[in-house]
């Protein structure tokens, strides 16, 4: 039913100015399975259907994808920060679905884990225009802005995990990257339920603009195990 790949991304080399402000500011991306089918179904049942339970099916792929990243992460105490709606949109909606996505993930983590939930510590500071149809460098303009620290106690000299449910084309994960490491993050990484389409099945491709010129850089693809995330 579900497609059990992750996206899996490192990101590295020199780039001129221009291009590191276009090139992910995390250091590496997963996700568990691609977003079509009987996976996209379930997140929109739980995004625009209201069906909360969804979360929790949700929730345990979540956990598969952010497996993968704890290798990346050397401190005892890891952040892991939803990415926020705007609270219009929040209002409207009455939940955040990567808070309720998170929540379900760290239940199912040992007592001992050092994933620490904090809610909160990214806000939306402005309502956005629709992503669909625009291209990676609208995207990236779109979102310019978007988002601010509002507890920077909370990642500062530690390092982050951003979590939503879909990734698209990393301009939303990164600009929440680019600000937690303003705010003090040593490190940030990103796990989601699910990427969409546009991302190969073998690799990456995310363009960086520079003037007239891109660059693109491959992001690897590694398989997370379908039955042990839906706890068969």
């Amino acid at each position: 039913m579900f497609s059990p790949y992750a996206v899996d991304g490192t990101a590295g080399g020199a780039r001129c100015g221009l291009c590191r402000r276009a090139h992910p500011l995390f250091v590496r991306a997963a996700a568990y399975g691609s977003y079509e089918s009987g996976l996209r179904e379930l997140i929109h049942l739980l995004k625009y259907g209201g069906v909360r339970p969804a979360a929790n099916v949700l929730g345990r792929m979540l956990a598969e994808a952010i497996a993968t990243l704890e290798p990346e992460f050397s401190a005892d105490a890891v952040v892991v920060v939803p990415v926020p709606l705007h609270r219009t949109k929040l209002r409207q909606r009455g939940f955040n679905q990567a808070e309720l996505i998170a929540r379900a993930a760290m239940k199912i983590k040992r007592p001992a884990n050092r994933l620490r939930l904090c809610v909160g510590v990214l806000e939306r500071k402005r309502e956005t225009a629709s992503q669909i149809g625009l291209t990676s460098h609208q995207r990236r303009e779109n979102l310019r802005g978007a988002f601010g620290v509002a507890h920077p106690e909370a990642v500062k000299g530690g390092e982050v995990l951003v979590v939503d449910d879909v990734y698209t084309t990393g301009a939303t994960v990164s600009e929440c990257a680019r600000v937690l490491l303003r705010a003090g993050a040593t490190k940030v990484g990103v796990a989601t339920v699910a990427r969409t389409l546009k991302i190969s099945a073998q690799h990456v491709q995310i363009e960086h603009h520079a003037g007239d010129s891109s660059i693109e850089e491959s992001i690897q693809v590694e398989s997370v195990p379908m039955a042990k995330a839906v706890g068969i």
